[in-house]
């Protein structure tokens, strides 16, 4: 007997593509077992706990703090997807370069639906931490067809109650997905010479402009001084670079890593 999330493990490797060959000398589970998930999946839908937003008195899910993070990530580098035999996978796009992103996006995932798995896929420059579970789209209603940028992007009362109580997480997860902290500098005469200054920024950048008004009106809560500005042309990003603000955000966001 192989334990379900080894079983959700090697349906989301067959789904993303590869051979049964591949999967089984991977897994260490048999062509045969492999063919009978494909054809029968009921003992997965078996694995879902309860849905927080599914019961009589919908309600958050029990880590609220892990969600906000998983919310922010979600809505940047996040999609939902339909599983051909009942289901939805959750991926989230995280990049080869931040091994410590990948870890803390799956053990997110964990940590909102428990009884579920997370497994890693390789992708170019990048890997999917993908999850099956029935209820993705009751946790992250935001999901729909086409690009983000494209529709409307707001938050449930329930959401935006979660965001109020864990903003930190939520800013956390925004910028992990689609922000970054840099070293900018600049250049000063004083005295007759040209002195260099160095000074942290933080950059968020998405094309959806209801998301980033999610991200500055959150930030506006924290007290988090920002500015719009144009890179390369795009008027798409946020910017936080006086000092204090920096500062505010550094202990509970800081760099990827």
């Amino acid at each position: 007997m192989y334990a379900l999330a080894a079983r959700a493990h090697a349906l989301a490797l067959l789904d993303s593509g590869r051979s049964l060959n591949s999967v089984s000398k991977q897994t260490g589970i048999s062509r045969a077992a492999l063919r009978t998930w494909q054809t029968c999946p009921e003992p997965l839908r078996r694995m879902d706990g309860p849905c927080p937003r599914c019961r009589p008195l919908p309600g958050p899910p029990d880590d609220i703090a892990a969600y906000a993070y998983l919310l922010g990530l979600h809505l940047g580098d996040g999609c939902i997807s339909d599983h051909p035999r009942g289901g939805h996978y959750l991926r989230i796009a995280c990049a080869d370069a931040w091994p410590g992103l990948i870890e803390a996006c799956r053990s997110a995932v964990l940590a909102v639906q428990s009884t579920g798995s997370a497994c890693v896929l390789q992708k170019q420059g990048c890997v999917m931490v993908t999850s099956y579970g029935r209820h993705w789209k009751c946790l992250f209603p935001q999901h729909g067809p086409g690009k983000k940028h494209e529709r409307e992007i707001a938050l449930g009362p329930w959401q935006q109650a979660i965001v109020d109580d864990r903003p930190w997480e939520f800013v956390r997860g925004l910028v992990h997905s689609d922000g970054c902290r840099i070293i900018n500098w600049a250049t000063r005469v004083v005295n007759g010479e040209r002195k260099r200054y160095e000074y942290p920024r933080y950059f968020f950048t998405n094309v959806s402009d209801d998301i980033r008004r999610l991200y500055t009106d959150t930030l506006d809560g924290l007290g988090v001084e920002w500015t719009h500005c144009s890179r390369g042309g795009r008027p798409y990003n946020v910017s936080v670079a006086r000092r204090a603000s920096v500062a505010l955000m550094d202990p509970h966001v800081g760099s990827k890593r």
